[in-house]
């Protein structure tokens, strides 16, 4: 991959990829771009945070209130875990069980588990379980296929 920086006058930043064909990882780099910047309110301690989407490990909702987790901090916030879901859709987040979604670049290890489900590891060391009905799909998603990866 090459990366070119052009000073241009224009009225506001452009980015543009060029590339033979638009592929998964072209897609990826893509929704990166554009969502950079976005974040996410967050209340703790009774502050309020803007939270990168980049920077969540996972979301989660436990007696009807909604988390979301960074490496240093836990942070409540207004939305539903559905609402989250669709804002969350596209930004390499997956929903791992009824009441968790999880940001696939934070996973550092997954391991199948006897009862079909996966346990994952984050980045922080902490372990989540990939559901048995979510299981198939998350490995559809990072492209791990029974006992291949591509």
């Amino acid at each position: 991959m090459e990366v070119i920086i052009k000073r241009a006058e224009v009225d506001r930043l452009r980015v543009i990829i060029a590339c033979k064909e638009e592929n998964n990882a072209v897609i990826k780099l893509k929704n990166y771009i554009e969502n950079y910047d976005e974040r996410l309110k967050g209340k703790s301690e009774d502050k309020i945070f803007y939270v990168n989407i980049f920077d969540i490990l996972y979301v989660e909702a436990v007696d009807g209130k909604t988390f979301l987790y960074t490496e240093d901090n836990c942070f409540e916030v207004e939305q539903r875990l559905y609402e989250l879901e669709e804002i969350l859709d596209n930004k390499d987040f997956f929903r791992n069980s009824k009441s968790q979604i999880v940001n696939i670049n934070k996973i550092d290890s997954l391991k199948p588990e006897i009862n079909r489900s996966l346990t994952i590891t984050l980045c922080n060391k902490e372990r989540l379980t990939i559901s048995r009905r979510f299981a198939k799909s998350f490995k559809e998603t990072i492209g791990v296929l029974e006992g291949k990866s591509q």
